[in-house]
């Protein structure tokens, strides 16, 4: 069987949608006729489209699958890709569903909660909408977050990465907490074909039952993911492979401006890494220096601009530790 031709260095599968958020509200909102808030503005986010964002800028070429409407706020999308010379060729536009538009609504001390669709496109996207010759054109299938479309069930991921795999596809996956009470067994088949997995502690914590990380890690590694990569906040990461177990310590000197995001942009500089030949270790450096970035600014996508400011993150990430 001849392989497809690979055009791509990675693809992003998972969320495309429009964020609105409104920051400083405060609790008595409904109380007032006429709210006023600093900035009112649409912002392209979803994990995929965050990911093949930052992964675009960083140099490689980038695809993303995903759906999305025939509407306003798709087309904001597929210019925002365009701009970021990211290839749409496997968006599928769905004249029957609405482009999901999450509005924010942040109060002064950081305080979060969103207003969702529940009949947009992350709710409908399913394996119907997957272009798999699209997807065999890239090296890397990243599945930006398990869980966060709901139509794209364990069973779904199965029948996804067994197609990845047949061309010999890298597959690399994070996740989210469950929308619809999914459990570890429901997803276990699905990671035994993951090379690299991102979840933070928190969730992968509530997912496996466990409380400390090595145990995450543990049964995370014993469902056959070969890279476990455990997000463990300003402790940096945690790595379970084969070869045994490490940490990698964070940037040093970082103050944090908004987290949201930060998740997207560490498997964006990972799965980078993992391009450019680097280490397991390095990997997870480069990771690291990427959400560094991206925690010093508003925004999911507004901090890392370009591989420069990465690459001079790394730099004072390896002066600062002597390496």
């Amino acid at each position: 069987m001849n392989k497809v031709e690979k055009k791509l260095d990675v693809v992003c599968l998972g969320a495309a949608i429009v964020d609105i958020p409104l920051q400083p509200v405060s609790r008595d909102i409904f109380d007032i006729e006429s709210y006023p808030v600093d900035r009112i503005a649409m912002t392209v986010g979803g994990d995929a489209m965050n990911e093949a964002t930052i992964i675009s800028r960083l140099g490689f070429k980038t695809g993303i699958i995903s759906c999305i409407g025939d509407d306003a706020a798709g087309h904001f999308i597929l210019g925002s890709c365009a701009k970021d010379h990211i290839d749409t060729e496997g968006i599928c536009i769905d004249e029957k569903i609405d482009t999901s538009m999450n509005v924010g609504l942040v109060t002064g001390d950081g305080e979060r909660t969103f207003v969702t669709n529940r009949n947009g496109s992350l709710w409908k996207t399913c394996i119907d909408h997957v272009d798999f010759n699209k997807m065999k054109q890239a090296r890397i299938l990243s599945l930006a977050s398990i869980f966060n479309n709901p139509l794209l069930d364990g069973n779904a991921l199965v029948k996804i990465f067994k197609e990845a795999k047949k061309e010999g596809m890298i597959i690399s996956a994070d996740m989210i907490k469950p929308r619809l009470g999914e459990t570890l067994d429901d997803i276990k088949e699905a990671l035994s074909y993951v090379d690299y997995f991102f979840p933070n502690f928190d969730e992968a914590s509530l997912m496996t039952g466990k409380d400390k990380v090595e145990d995450v890690a543990q049964v995370l590694f014993d469902c056959g993911v070969k890279n476990v990569i455990v997000k463990i906040g300003k402790r940096g990461c945690y790595i379970q492979n084969k070869e045994g177990t490490m940490i990698v310590p964070a940037a040093k000197g970082i103050t944090a401006i908004d987290t949201i995001g930060a998740g997207d942009n560490f498997a964006s500089g990972f799965i980078s890494a993992v391009l450019q030949g680097k280490d397991i270790r390095e990997c997870g450096i480069y990771a690291n220096c990427t959400a560094a970035v991206s925690v010093q600014h508003v925004g999911a996508t507004t901090g890392v601009k370009n591989k420069e400011m990465v690459e001079e993150m790394l730099a004072k990430y390896h002066s600062d530790y002597g390496l």
